[in-house]
């Protein structure tokens, strides 16, 4: 693939962001990053055992390995929300609601 052609990919989230706008409210579009910001906001150790999983009304529903981490995540849920509304420069987040789940990427 030559340069040319290279400066006319375009990025799926853009794709999807784009098509997804049509028919989600805003904020649901916006929470699409929560895939980009994740680790960032929660640290390595949290994401490599809990993954966004979906998001409506202000709750993040995320799925976590073992009922030890959901235990431990309870205790860092507002420090994590205001971390994530941080990277996602918006206050999308309300609540953090916590289910046992496949831990995928």
């Amino acid at each position: 693939m030559d340069k040319k052609n290279k400066s006319n990919l375009i990025h799926i989230s853009d794709i999807l962001n784009s098509a997804l706008g049509k028919f989600r409210p805003a904020q649901d579009t916006w929470m699409m990053r929560i895939w980009d910001i994740w680790e960032a906001a929660v640290g390595k150790p949290i994401s490599m055992n809990a993954k966004p999983d979906s998001f409506k009304d202000g709750i993040l529903i995320v799925n976590v390995s073992s009922s030890t981490w959901i235990h431990q995540l309870t205790f860092l849920e507002k420090e994590m929300i205001v971390n994530i509304n941080h990277h996602l420069d918006q206050p999308l987040v309300k609540k953090i609601r916590y289910k046992i789940g496949k831990i995928l990427g």
